[in-house]
């Protein structure tokens, strides 16, 4: 399987990320990890990555319901933020609502919309 360099999970569930970096690990599928709890404190760091010109993450999980930030509004604001590196975005929630799998579609920025928990055969597919 390819390897990535960095994921990025942003999640305020702390058992899905542990158990979501534990399979990632066991896959072998990524050299690091960028871990936010919610969607304010990622758009905040990847936004100053981006200004700074740093290596940002090649995907990033995103789940749709937590506090502060939910992602829709992460999805909302980091969308505006020129960059010349696109970053692949799966939305990874327990949402089952066809409004959320509808509204994920709308995104240009979403690549696809996985219900949890997350598997090694799904992470195979991310990346293949």
């Amino acid at each position: 399987m390819p390897k990535i360099d960095i994921a990025c999970i942003i999640d305020d569930d702390p058992i899905f990320v542990f158990g979501t970096k534990r399979i990632m690990e066991i896959a072998n599928f990524c050299e690091s990890f960028m871990i936010f709890r919610n969607g304010k404190e990622a758009f905040d760091n990847l936004k100053s990555i981006i200004i700074a010109n740093q290596k940002l993450p090649d995907l990033i999980l995103l789940d749709l319901n937590m506090p502060i930030w939910d992602g829709w509004t992460f999805l909302d604001e980091f969308i505006k933020i020129p960059s010349a590196n696109p970053i692949t975005i799966y939305i990874m929630t327990s949402s089952i609502d066809p409004a959320d799998i509808e509204k994920a579609k709308s995104y240009d920025a979403v690549s696809n919309y996985l219900v949890k928990p997350i598997t090694i055969e799904e992470l195979q597919k991310l990346i293949s």
